[in-house]
């Protein structure tokens, strides 16, 4: 126990030394006093967070109204097609038009080449949206390329919509078709597989609006070989677009703007009754010319329909019907019963070059439900055409002796009045735009100058009215002719509208200043002298007579002026329907009894002289012209035949008209023959020259006749007269 003790006592001792040195600081180092702490500077204010940014867009414009649109229907199988698909997706060749990003991917929006789509789209791919439309590509999209290879340029915001209303073939598909079959020389054979290929029905698509409305410019139906299609439906400025007519975002057609000319819209169901002055012809032959543009292509599709199952049943031997609800759309008519039955699930694959062109054509009548205003015309001439080809090899042809497939030439867009410059870049140069071109003639009354103007379908509305709502027309005083004359019906006439076109491009002055220019004699040929053409219907300057001088008036010899009549009946308009440009022979049978249609004009006449010497003073005075002219065209080749020239022939349909016999045009131009030559043109494009002024067309060709040493010894010349009479 000792030990232990020990150890405690010891380590007291030491803790009692450790405390008394801690108790006792040396002297000589004092501790240091600390500095006091700084104090803390105030702090700042903190400045007031800014307001958050205005958002770019604070409400989507027009987003009620494109929510509510075809475009936005997520529904339609535009959109869910392709959702049960394996894989499902969108494939290039459809994303273009029923997705968003597809179109997007189609201009190069995505930053991805333009003008085809990269990728397919994973389905379902929603809707079209408002991205698709507006984005860099669009604003700056002018250009738009059709199936058929065309590029429609110079567009505005309607190039977004044509990007995909433009179906999805064309004329060039059909004919590619034909080719790998080998129907193109052959066409009503009936096509053979190719390998594993066989010729199936080919599908312009749905709602091809923009190649209905562009007709022969993209060549949306099949336009045959040597047939002429309108052009670009004008209508009229700011209604002649995709967006002119149509809401961008609803889709919704501007029904209540359609009132404004047409009366009588109230509504979407009216628009399809709509018939326009300038379309009074009687299309489908049912002899109702009041209807609507729409019911005149019913009409005809229906027509066609009839065609193409008799052709079907009757030339290929296997009965066709169509199901516009069920692809491939044509199926084997499985009972002949001539409807679209549940047992007729048999696509119809025993096509021929001419039934697959007609069924193309009906489709392309179809898909486009707004078809009779997009381009009617243009439809019509399809569906005409397709009937008429079908009638080439039917036992028993469709009866289309009722049926129409062109208007009144102002009207008429597919023919060469009109169309004559297609293949010069759709321009009508000044020369010729006054009379041949929509927005000539207005330009010439107001500015009295005539320059290049685009191609048109014929005239349109505001051609001659100057106010739509009111349809009142430009006025038009006096028209000056050729020859200088300036000539007139009375101020503001409307007649004097068309004189300011129908009066020729050539008279006798002008004739005179070439023939004065070769410097030879009557009987001298002349390498300076070419055929003078007065040009067409130069209607005016015929009724005119001596006053416009547009034919070739002999000097030393008179003639009738200006064919009066009678009161009512002694301008343009009197005689002639405004629009139609018929003749109003209803009213001529009130002093002419016997004229029950218009070709009973062309049996009119008051003389009892016999003018043309055949014997026949009963006749008409058509009947008198025509024989004078047979003798002056007699006349004609007799004379080159004398001078020992080349022979020389006619051809009124064809430019120079004139020509030696092998075919090239005529230059062997003598004075004498020059001015015989040029008036037998002016009687032959003047058809109704014998009713405008009769009398002075029969002094014209008599004296023709006589200054060539024609016989006119039978022959009476027509007294001049202070009023003509006929």
């Amino acid at each position: 126990m000792k030990p232990k003790y020990l150890l405690i006592g010891a380590l007291l001792l030491l803790l009692g030394l450790v405390l008394a040195a801690c108790s006792t600081a040396p002297s000589a180092t004092p501790c240091p006093t600390a500095e006091p702490c700084p104090e803390c500077p105030t702090c700042p204010e903190c400045p007031a967070c800014p307001a958050p940014p205005e958002p770019v867009v604070k409400e989507v414009p027009f987003q009620d109204a494109w929510a509510n649109s075809p475009h936005n229907d997520a529904e339609a199988e535009a959109f869910t097609h392709w959702n049960e698909g394996d894989p499902p997706e969108v494939p290039t060749s459809c994303a273009k038009c029923h997705t968003t990003p597809g179109y997007q991917d189609f201009l190069g929006a995505d930053g991805s080449e333009a003008g085809v789509v990269d990728a397919s789209v994973p389905a379902p791919a929603g809707t079209i949206q408002c991205v698709a439309c507006h984005n860099a590509a669009t604003v700056t999209l002018t250009s738009v390329t059709f199936p058929s290879g065309a590029v429609i340029e110079n567009l505005g915001p309607e190039a977004r919509c044509m990007v995909c209303h433009q179906g999805r073939a064309s004329k060039s598909s059909v004919d590619d078709a034909l080719e790998q079959f080998g129907l193109t020389d052959n066409p009503d054979q009936v096509a053979e597989p190719q390998g594993d290929s066989t010729l199936g029905f080919v599908n312009i698509h749905y709602y091809a609006a923009a190649a209905t409305l562009y007709g022969k410019e993209t060549q949306g139906g099949y336009e045959y070989e040597g047939k002429a299609y309108d052009a670009k439906n004008d209508h009229v400025a700011g209604y002649d677009t995709c967006v002119g007519c149509h809401s961008s975002h609803t889709l919704e057609l501007k029904f209540e703007e359609c009132a404004a000319c047409h009366q009588g819209v109230s509504g979407v169901e009216d628009v399809r009754k709509i018939r326009m002055q300038g379309s009074k012809v009687d299309y489908d032959g049912d002899g109702n010319v009041d209807e609507g543009m729409s019911e005149e292509v019913a009409g005809m599709r229906e027509i066609l329909y009839g065609a193409i199952q008799a052709y079907a049943k009757d030339v290929v031997g296997t009965p066709i019907v169509y199901n516009q609800d069920a692809h491939p759309y044509f199926f084997v008519d499985a009972n002949d019963d001539g409807q679209a039955d549940e047992g007729d699930t048999e696509a119809y694959t025993s096509w021929t070059g001419r039934l697959l062109k007609a069924a193309y054509n009906y489709q392309v009548a179809t898909k486009d439900p707004g078809q009779y205003a997009h381009g009617g015309k243009y439809i019509i001439e399809l569906l005409y055409d397709s009937t008429d080809d079908l009638n080439q090899a039917l036992p028993t042809p469709i009866d289309m002796s009722a049926m129409h497939r062109i208007d009144a030439g102002h009207f008429a867009g597919s023919e060469e009045a009109f169309r004559h410059w297609d293949e010069e870049g759709m321009t009508v140069p000044g020369t010729c735009a006054k009379c041949h071109s929509a927005a000539g003639l207005p330009l010439f009354l107001k500015e009295g100058v005539s320059i290049s103007q685009p191609a048109s379908n014929g005239f349109n509305c505001a051609t001659c009215h100057n106010d739509l709502s009111t349809f009142t027309r430009y006025q038009s005083n006096s028209a000056t002719f050729p020859s200088g004359a300036t000539l007139t019906f009375g101020e503001a006439n409307d007649a004097n509208l068309c004189i300011n076109c129908h009066q020729g491009r050539e008279s006798k002055s002008s004739v005179d200043r070439a023939i004065a220019s070769a410097g030879v004699g009557d009987d001298e040929v002349s390498d300076d002298l070419s055929f003078r053409n007065p040009h067409y219907f130069a209607a005016g300057a015929t009724l005119f007579g001596a006053e416009a001088a547009g034919a070739y008036q002999y000097d030393g010899q008179e003639y009738n002026g200006r064919n009066m009549h009678v009161q009512g009946f002694d301008t343009c308009l009197g005689c002639h329907d405004t629009h139609a440009l018929s003749v109003k022979f209803e009213a001529c049978s009130s002093c002419h009894p016997t004229v029950k249609s218009a070709e009973d004009v062309n049996t009119i006449r008051i003389s009892t002289d016999d003018y043309d010497g055949d014997g026949d003073a009963t006749e008409g005075i058509a009947g008198e012209v025509q024989t004078m002219a047979d003798t002056l065209y007699e006349a004609i080749q007799a004379y080159v035949a004398a001078q020992g020239l080349p022979g020389i022939v006619y051809n009124g349909a064809r430019y120079p008209y004139y020509f030696d016999e092998a075919g090239e045009g005529y230059a062997s131009w003598t004075p004498r023959l020059l001015r015989a030559a040029y008036n037998y043109q002016w009687v032959q494009k003047d058809p109704g020259a014998f009713a405008h002024n009769g009398q002075y067309i029969m002094q014209v060709l008599y004296d023709s006749i006589q200054d060539l040493g024609g016989d006119v010894s039978g022959m009476t010349r027509p007294p001049v007269e202070a009023e003509a009479t006929q």
